[in-house]
């Protein structure tokens, strides 16, 4: 569900933070916020507010299902998303601060040379701000392991469908007994966060290294 999440949103992800990094339009400010709202709301909120919108007698979610027959609510596919909006946030802004930093005379240089701004974003800009996608893509990723408020309470707790690692964890607590799976799924996300940000940060400067060579 958090790889599906990441895939999902990183097209979305770098097209909103390159709006934000390099467009200005009236509203601006209001769409910054309403991309890193999930950031500050209660997970919850998210999680009802997906309920509304992507329930089957929801707004989206009544016309998906009755256009195209896909159901977002109590299946795996609606934890991806509940998941995915919520680490959004996190990978917009790692990669609107690789956008920001990248210097503009190097894509001025490629365009004058004959390049439209698509094969400058795609052989210039993007290079360049690898790093920083690559440290969304990653961050992004934790997020949607540990995520749990939006999903449950979009998605709900079924087992072998939307129960993911912080939902069975939740679950072995309130059970008589079963503490120490509880204790082991614990050791688990702690160990998989610390490899996923041990991994970002050892890319990122690899890579790094070879954009500056």
């Amino acid at each position: 569900m958090s790889g599906w999440a990441v895939l999902g949103s990183l097209p979305f992800g770098v097209l909103c933070a390159w709006v934000l990094a390099r467009c200005q339009f009236p509203g601006k400010g209001l769409f910054d916020g309403i991309v890193h709202l999930p950031l500050v709301l209660p997970p919850v909120v998210v999680g009802y507010a997906l309920l509304v919108l992507l329930g089957r007698k929801g707004v989206i979610g009544g016309w998906l299902h009755d256009a195209l027959g896909i159901t977002l609510i109590f299946n795996w596919k609606g934890a991806a998303v509940a998941s995915a909006l919520m680490a959004f946030p996190l990978m917009v802004r790692a990669i609107r601060l690789s956008l920001e930093g990248v210097d503009r005379r190097i894509e001025a240089a490629a365009s004058t040379l004959g390049a439209g701004p698509f094969a400058v974003f795609l052989t210039v800009t993007l290079p360049l701000t690898f790093p920083g996608l690559l440290a969304g893509v990653i961050l992004a990723f934790a997020r949607s392991l540990s995520e749990f408020g939006a999903t449950i309470t979009f998605v709900s707790n079924i087992p072998g469908e939307t129960r993911t690692l912080p939902i069975a964890l939740y679950t072995l607590v309130e059970v008589p007994g079963g503490e120490e799976a509880a204790l082991r799924l614990c050791v688990i996300s702690v160990v998989l966060a610390f490899t996923t940000l041990f991994a970002a940060d050892i890319l990122a400067r690899r890579i790094d290294r070879r954009l500056k060579n």
